[in-house]
């Protein structure tokens, strides 16, 4: 039997979990502490801001703001022992396949490791595969931005389209945006996924089809949305340009499906594949990274890479006290399972991470959004948080008030950088100090007594005193490069990996996007046929089916 054949040791299932003694103690240490706010807990101890914070890889994680002390640590971290979450993690790092419900390995970590490391997955040296992709995907960017890659014209391409959908989409428009101060300002990188027409017209309405080159992301080339987003691009060229033959110097692919990809017209030496062990959450630092290395050049793309890699030997190498997406997740599962709150917002400091709160949404909403454990049991406990949020500071003139005064508890992630990666030195200051303002105004609050001493009519009393004990963690980064890109998205892919190995979950399927999609397939035809088709649907989807035919003139 191969590495990648043996299966890891089985998780303990939901019930075991909650009867286990550290459960049952963090539970009553909840219950002990919910007395106490954050302003007993700094008071108590002086040395909180430095004891209660960890690093590495440049990433400085500050969790002195949440509610728990020393004790909750260590529960949580014999919890996590319990749950054997040290050989789960060993067991990813091997090639084991912990996907178990589609029986697959599950190694994005092989992504980002060094040329020349081995990994064998089913007899097959993963790495050597690997690099061989991106070393054809540097050639193929290293002519396009060079100009060498010309369109069918002649033209040299200034702009780039990539056409995806869930983790083709969320992933590169996150990095494109985050790296936009380390792209090449001549290619201009747009992004398509929505079926709605109007997301394809928007994009390519100022553009040249002359000068554009799609990327038609799509591991099996048959997803519906990005279908149907490739085939509006094929009319949109062929219309300026007239020739079939158009096609393979204005479309690329990134897909395994080569019949498909050949029948589009795309030219199958310019199709870069990945591997069923690469999830689409997970695979923006694979082939589908194509947009994000032709807007940063190959050179800063594996900058990116290393700092995945760098998080990557953190995570599989530091005790579990030490380690940064460990500790993140135990955070994450004691506001959630313990002090019940179930929401978290992530708030970057930093205008170019605007897209990293929705690429969040799918990496930890997709992949612990479950119901059951591996055993097919009710969980029983809450799963994923609901993950939202905007960047910083226009968040503060938007939703903070809920945060500050609401009465639903939400947890917050604060990520902000030293250095500013504009010239504007002095906004990056009011930035950054609108930043720490916020944790501490969350922490601390402002009591009655102190608006009072403020001279306030006792009628606003209420209306301007702030709780506080409102729990929130820091990430600090000396810059935002490339490099802390990968750092940073590591460390929550690997925190989403332990929160789900603790409830025992499996983290890398998403069975339910699947029942849409078959239902969507039935409901389109039925909204286009020709005759008035026999609906078998609830009467509330028969009546809006034949209400949407009436209005398009089709009963």
């Amino acid at each position: 039997m191969t590495r990648s054949e043996r299966r890891p040791r089985p998780a303990p299932g939901v019930r075991a979990l909650k009867s286990r003694p550290q459960w049952q103690a963090l539970k009553r240490h909840a219950r002990k502490l919910r007395a106490k706010h954050l302003r007993d807990l700094f008071e108590a101890d002086p040395a909180r801001g430095t004891q209660f914070a960890a690093e590495t890889v440049g990433l400085h994680l500050d969790y002195a703001k949440q509610r728990l002390d020393a004790r909750a640590i260590e529960l949580l971290l014999e919890l996590a022992q319990a749950c054997a979450l040290t050989e789960r993690i060993a067991a990813m790092f091997r090639g084991e396949r912990i996907n178990a419900t589609e029986n697959r390995a599950v190694l994005h970590v092989a992504l980002r490791m060094p040329k020349g490391k081995r990994l064998r997955v089913d007899g097959v040296d993963v790495i050597a595969e690997v690099h061989a992709v991106l070393e054809r995907m540097a050639a193929f960017c290293e002519r396009v931005r060079s100009g060498a890659w010309k369109g069918y014209r002649g033209d040299r391409i200034r702009h780039v389209v990539n056409i995806g959908i869930g983790g083709s989409d969320l992933g590169p428009v996150m990095a494109h945006e985050a790296l936009r101060a380390y792209g090449d300002r001549g290619i201009d990188c747009r992004f398509v996924s929505n079926v709605d027409g109007s997301d394809f017209a928007e994009a390519t309405r100022d553009l040249d089809p002359a000068r554009t080159l799609f990327i038609v992301c799509s591991k099996t080339f048959t997803t519906q949305e990005t279908l149907a987003n490739a085939q509006a691009a094929r009319r949109w060229c062929l219309n300026a340009l007239g020739d079939d033959r158009a096609i393979a110097r204005h479309f690329v692919a990134v897909s395994t499906n080569r019949s498909e990809v050949e029948k589009f017209g795309i030219d199958p030496t310019n199709m870069f594949g990945f591997w069923d062990w690469v999830g689409g959450r997970y695979s923006m630092d694979s082939a589908i990274g194509l947009s994000t290395m032709l807007a940063i050049g190959p050179q800063r793309f594996h900058e990116m890479l290393a700092g995945f890699h760098a998080m990557d030997e953190h995570f599989r190498k530091a005790p579990l006290a030490r380690n940064l997406p460990v500790l993140h997740a135990l955070i994450g599962i004691w506001n959630s399972n313990f002090l019940g709150i179930d929401s978290l917002a992530v708030l970057p400091y930093a205008h170019y991470l605007k897209r990293f709160p929705a690429y969040l949404q799918q990496l930890v909403m997709e992949s612990n959004g479950k119901r059951v454990t591996h055993a097919g049991k009710p969980v029983g406990v809450d799963t994923s948080p609901i993950v939202w949020g905007e960047p910083g500071t226009n968040g503060q003139h938007s939703f903070y008030q809920l945060i500050h005064q609401g009465t639903r508890a939400v947890a917050c992630d604060f990520i902000g950088f030293c250095e500013s990666t504009s010239a504007l030195t002095a906004q990056h200051d009011l930035l950054i100090a609108n930043m720490l303002a916020q944790g501490e105004a969350l922490a601390f609050g402002k009591s009655a007594a102190q608006v009072r001493a403020e001279g306030v009519p006792a009628a606003l009393v209420p209306h301007k005193v702030f709780e506080g004990n409102r729990p929130s963690s820091t990430i600090l980064a000396r810059r935002l490069d490339p490099f802390t890109l990968g750092a940073l998205v590591a460390l929550y892919e690997h925190s989403t990996f332990v929160q789900g190995a603790i409830w025992d979950i499996d983290s890398f399927d998403q069975w339910g996007v699947e029942l849409g999609k078959v239902l969507t397939r039935r409901i389109a035809d039925e909204l286009t046929a020709a005759k008035t088709p026999r609906l078998s649907h609830d009467s509330s989807t028969n009546a809006l089916i034949r209400r949407y035919r009436r209005l398009r003139g089709n009963s």
